[in-house]
């Protein structure tokens, strides 16, 4: 072998030596070195609402951006100030707190670490510019929801009840009352709305939010034998209770989910019209992708999901077809464009 061939082989395997070299050593995702982090409301992190929807942003930002997440869950209102005191220990570049009962304790730790940034989920802030609530117009998807309960209920009945009377519940009653209204006024087919009335503010509440609370199923089953046959329940997971008594019941009445997709779990696959999205998730990736990716500095400015940002939506189903998907389509453009009040 000549002296040409010699160092042609040997440039091909310093070459080679090289790409092994580079294969191994990829370069690091652009949020490595951020650290992102949640504390749940009561409940676990796979609780099928707002902390599992918390959760699977947290997770779709760590797995795309190669952020770093750490958490704490919460047993009971005891674990709040504790939970979040680890985060802060934890050294967390953004800590999420879930729910409006974390509030009071969010915002008592994020006036004494001035210097780390806070998100409350469904919250608000006393103050405190390093804290961001996270809120949401539920009366525009909830307008939608409760024009599509009338459209497609047989008795013209349709049910809704809550979990607290809180104005995080009342919204999506609010909404739901004032759609299902207006197909009335538009078609002249009177529709009765079973559990709220805006007006005197008075209906039907659980008066918690345990899941599939015993409450909530006797609730729905005096609103089933008055001829509900669409209910909204807003408290969080209901729907075993809700599905029970219509079960009981024997009729064919279908549910309206809350805050997430409830007709992707292969239990409620044909019982959910549709379900009354708070797109937390999205939420959650957009802001830690501002903070740890673009580097755009945390401000503690409200985010309000609308129609119109996509922070809040109706779920596609397959009762959400044709001539009614056309409509609600109208009905979103229209609320969109201020053409349409969804709370009258």
């Amino acid at each position: 072998m000549n002296n040409v061939s010699r160092k042609a082989l040997a440039s091909v395997a310093m070459a080679a030596a090289s790409l092994l070299v580079l294969s191994g050593c990829a370069s690091p995702k652009a949020g490595a070195g951020f650290i992102e982090c949640g504390v749940s409301d009561e409940g676990s992190w796979t609780d099928k609402s707002f902390n599992e929807s918390v959760m699977d942003g947290l997770m779709k930002a760590k797995d795309e951006f190669g952020v770093e997440l750490k958490s704490a869950e919460s047993n009971s209102s005891e674990d709040f100030a504790p939970n979040l005191d680890s985060m802060v220990a934890a050294k967390c570049d953004v800590i999420f707190a879930v729910g409006f009962n974390l509030v009071d304790a969010t915002n008592a730790s994020a006036e004494a670490n001035p210097d780390k940034n806070y998100v409350i989920i469904d919250g608000w802030s006393n103050g405190a510019t390093n804290l961001k609530p996270v809120g949401y117009n539920m009366a525009e998807s909830s307008y939608l929801a409760g024009y599509a309960a009338a459209s497609y209920s047989t008795t013209k009945v349709v049910g809704v009840y809550g979990g607290l009377q809180i104005g995080a519940v009342t919204a999506f009653m609010d909404g739901f009352y004032y759609g299902a209204k207006a197909y009335e006024a538009e078609t002249g087919t009177p529709v009765t709305v079973m559990g709220w009335n805006p007006t005197t503010m008075t209906g039907d509440f659980i008066g918690g939010f345990a899941p599939n609370d015993p409450a909530g199923k006797t609730i729905a089953a005096g609103q089933i034998a008055a001829g509900a046959d669409v209910l909204l329940p807003v408290g969080g997971d209901q729907f075993g209770a809700l599905s029970e008594a219509i079960s009981e019941a024997g009729v064919d009445a279908k549910m309206i989910g809350v805050d997430k997709n409830w007709s992707l779990l292969d239990e409620y696959k044909g019982k959910m019209l549709t379900s009354i999205e708070k797109r937390m998730t999205q939420a959650v990736y957009d802001i830690v992708k501002a903070a740890a990716v673009d580097k755009t500095a945390f401000s503690g400015e409200a985010y309000t999901g609308t129609l119109e940002n996509d922070g809040t939506g109706l779920s596609e189903t397959e009762f959400i077809t044709g001539d009614l998907k056309t409509k609600l389509d109208e009905l979103k453009a229209g609320i969109i464009d201020g053409s349409i009040d969804p709370l009258s």
